[in-house]
């Protein structure tokens, strides 16, 4: 294999929007028709690529055409380069001169709504020439393939991307005031069994997996769970609980707001650590972007600045008051 670097006088462009199309459309018929070629070129010019790269891009199945590893890794390079192209070009011809650049963030639901307005509002204050496009998809894992940069609930995993830890999470039991205070004095087993268990579901997990988890770990049982609520988000669990009814176990980093305001309480001092945290999510061609790598920097300052997210004592202490 010929491992000298590619000059970019000779990158394959037109081969590299062939690739594009079809990876989108699944199909060189579809992809030929979008981008008005015969397919039989835009065959030619997908076989070019991957006799340059020394890789299959695809694998062939008699009904369906299927991403290589190699090919996961090139498409979301070429959506995003053609996408900063575009956004050039049309940037130019429009108005005649650049305007702000525009970065796609993804975010986790519950993390969007309770956070997501305060630190996009301060990093448009310190860079107003970043605009942000802001996407909030259900569930845990890797990032979409068409974003600059995602913050993803996860367990720690082992990829080429590159994972900045933004905190541990650590599941705490959460309710309204007036709940602690009707069972003031009783134990957490006690406390548990008699209140309403509110539940936050994870993608592919069993529905009552956290609150399996947590009264396994502090010897609380047996619970009956069946019949308990079970929410998508932490936020519309934590809604539920505000209401003055049931227990949550949350994230406390995500409602420090409605805990400093007295909304919900912390009843016991304990917490459950299940392996999973917020992670901020870059591609590594990404990180020569300056948008991108000011955005990087500026999350990660501002959460290593808050010791709730850096030290668990300092967060037990912000849950207590």
């Amino acid at each position: 294999m010929n491992n000298s670097p590619i000059d970019r006088r000779w990158l394959p462009l037109n081969a590299l929007r062939a690739f594009e199309g079809v990876a989108k459309h699944g199909s060189f018929t579809a992809a030929a028709n979008a981008l008005l070629i015969s397919q039989s070129a835009l065959s030619r010019h997908v076989i070019a690529l991957e006799k340059l790269l020394g890789q299959q891009l695809f694998e062939r199945r008699p009904h369906a055409l299927v991403l290589t590893k190699a090919g996961q890794y090139l498409l979301p390079a070429i959506m995003k380069s053609f996408d900063r192209l575009e956004y050039a070009l049309d940037d130019l011809r429009n108005e005649g001169a650049p305007s702000a650049r525009t970065l796609r963030v993804q975010m986790p639901p519950s993390f969007a709504v309770q956070l997501a307005v305060p630190i996009l509002r301060d990093f448009r204050h310190a860079s107003a020439e970043v605009n942000i496009d802001l996407v909030s998809p259900h569930g845990v894992g890797p990032p979409l393939s068409d974003v600059d940069v995602a913050v993803v609930y996860s367990k720690p995993t082992v990829t080429d991307l590159v994972t900045d830890l933004l905190w541990q999470v650590r599941l705490s039991v959460l309710c309204h005031p007036e709940v602690a205070a009707r069972h003031a004095g009783k134990d957490l087993a006690q406390f548990i069994t008699a209140n309403e268990i509110v539940h936050v579901r994870i993608a592919d997990l069993p529905r009552h997996y956290v609150w399996t988890q947590f009264v396994r770990q502090f010897g609380v049982g047996p619970v009956n769970f069946e019949g308990s609520l079970v929410f998508d988000t932490a936020v519309l669990a934590v809604q539920y609980a505000l209401s003055g009814t049931g227990i949550v176990l949350v994230d406390p980093n995500l409602f420090i707001e409605e805990i400093r305001a007295g909304r919900l309480v912390r009843p016991f001092d304990v917490s459950l650590d299940d392996g999973y945290g917020y992670y901020l999510i870059t591609h590594p061609e990404g990180l020569s972007d300056t948008a991108i790598a000011l955005f990087r920097s500026w999350l990660i300052e501002r959460f290593g600045n808050r010791p709730e997210f850096a030290d668990p004592l300092l967060r037990l202490a912000v849950s207590n008051t």
